[in-house]
């Protein structure tokens, strides 16, 4: 390892784990540790459906403890759009809302009543999803938390709120939150007022390396770290620090950033926010040093997670892949950007029946389930990427995979196949890599974009995928769904 190298702990929090990785960091030597990983359950209260933030938290600082002596820097990443409420005092009023809870149901149809679904979308470039923070908070409003809050802070920023006792909204998160405008790179005001939504709610933004504080002496004592340590912004949505993580030399690439979603498509200088790109759920989102991700969200292994958890076995996803890959290809698909499937429980049973309703064969055995999910999602990610190329007029060449999809070879291969274009896979941890290589560029080793992506070239382990047997087939899987 470089004698130069330095190190910094990433925190990121995943929809279904949190992790505290550490990564060590030199001109040319990148080395990323997991320390410390916990679960990341939500829970059922009266109420709905909440986070439990808390035991997340507690989860970070066993993370940092373990990390031990000699952090440059911490930064916190993590899932989108959900956030915490604070009283006067700064403190919490209640457990965060789960963004599968179901509050927004048929919110979305009094939002475009005021601003028209046209009109929000031209004015902050973000797709439509039935839980986007707007979407919240419009269905929270009236209630007794938001008319004593002082404070929103998305789970990031509340996380390293609590790690330094200084407040900020970090863009790439923000951005979100459908109420930042993708030109300006800030606040869309006249959406917010239209709404009724009050901006003075949300804390001042910060751009991704900017300082955040330090940890404050109670976070040092009890995780017995020598200060001062300092906190860093990072892409605090996790997709956008994982995309900073792409190993691509050059423009002409697609992503696909895999977990329990799939985000997939392209990284842009401007944002598309033509009629057409919003009929076809493309989101502007933006990334680090003025990029914007145009991408479309896509169900992902979520499909997959659940399906498990109903079978009772949560672990056996290595033992059904090369069952899965001896099932017939295409045999049926199912769209897997269906909110049909947003929410949790008998997913082995949905699938059945939209495979049933469109007139396919229904799978039956796990094996069988689990071949028409990847078959569904390379399908999905087959139209995102052609989709993406097609509105912002930029071919690709190559397809990137990064995050927990690429331990799924079936998948990575498929997605090859159906797109038509080489794929390569990895990093795995691109989320922490992208957290770490953020702090490392603030605090020094590293330099711009390009070359944060030339070091993980260099020392990341990358798989690549020849497609196979072209896509005349995947077209026609297509039409079925069509």
């Amino acid at each position: 390892m470089n004698a130069g190298a330095r190190s910094y702990a990433a925190v990121d929090l995943g929809a279904s784990s949190g992790r505290v990785m550490v990564g060590r960091v030199g001109p040319d030597s990148l080395e990323l540790t997991e320390v410390h990983r916990f679960a990341n359950r939500p829970v059922r209260v009266p109420e709905g459906l909440r986070w439990d933030v808390l035991g997340l938290y507690a989860g970070v600082l066993e993370g940092l403890r373990r990390a031990g002596d000699g952090l440059a820097s911490v930064g916190v990443d993590g899932w989108a759009v959900d956030y915490g409420l604070l009283d006067a005092d700064g403190a919490l009023l209640g457990n965060p809302v789960h963004y599968r809870d179901r509050r927004t149901e048929g919110v979305a149809e009094k939002v475009w009543a005021s601003v028209p679904a046209g009109e929000l979308y031209a004015a902050t470039g973000l797709q439509y999803a039935p839980f986007n923070t707007l979407y919240q908070l419009t269905a929270a409003r009236g209630t007794a938390q938001l008319a004593q809050a002082g404070r929103l802070l998305l789970i990031p920023d509340l996380l390293t709120y609590w790690l330094t006792g200084e407040q900020g909204t970090e863009l790439t998160n923000a951005s979100t939150t459908q109420l930042i405008d993708p030109r300006t790179r800030d606040w869309s005001r006249g959406v917010a007022e239209r709404l009724g939504i009050d901006l003075s709610l949300f804390a001042p933004l910060r751009q991704p390396g900017d300082p955040a504080g330090v940890l404050r002496p109670e976070v040092l004592e009890e995780t017995g770290l020598a200060g001062p340590v300092a906190v860093t912004a990072v892409g605090s949505h996790d997709t956008a620090s994982a995309v900073a993580a792409v190993p691509a030399g050059g423009e002409r690439f697609a992503y696909i950033c895999t977990g329990t979603w799939s985000l997939a498509g392209l990284e842009l200088d401007a944002p598309v926010l033509t009629e057409e790109s919003r009929a076809a759920n493309f989101t502007n989102e933006l990334g680090l040093d003025g990029t914007v991700r145009y991408l479309r969200n896509i169900m992902g292994l979520w499909l997959l997670q659940e399906c498990l958890r109903a079978w009772g076995e949560p672990d056996a996803l290595g033992s059904l892949l090369p069952e899965a890959a001896k099932v017939p290809a295409l045999r049926s698909v199912v769209d897997a950007g269906d909110a049909a499937f947003l929410a949790p429980g008998r997913m082995p049973e949905r699938i059945a029946e939209a495979c049933r309703v469109s007139g396919q064969p229904v799978p039956g055995s796990p094996a069988e389930i689990t071949r028409c999910i990847l078959d569904s999602l390379a399908l999905a990610h087959r139209r995102a990427v052609g989709d993406a190329q097609r509105l912002a007029g930029r071919p690709v060449d190559v397809v990137h995979i990064v995050g927990g999809g690429t331990r799924n070879a079936l998948l990575c291969q498929l997605t090859a196949d159906a797109c038509g274009l080489p794929v390569v896979a990895g990093p795995t941890e691109a989320a922490a890599l992208g957290n770490v290589l953020v702090q490392a560029r603030a605090h020094g080793p590293v330099g711009d974009l390009a070359g944060m992506r030339r070091l993980l070239t260099r020392t990341q382990p990358l798989t690549r995928y020849e497609p196979r047997g072209g896509t005349r087939r995947w077209e026609a899987a297509q039409a079925r769904l069509a």
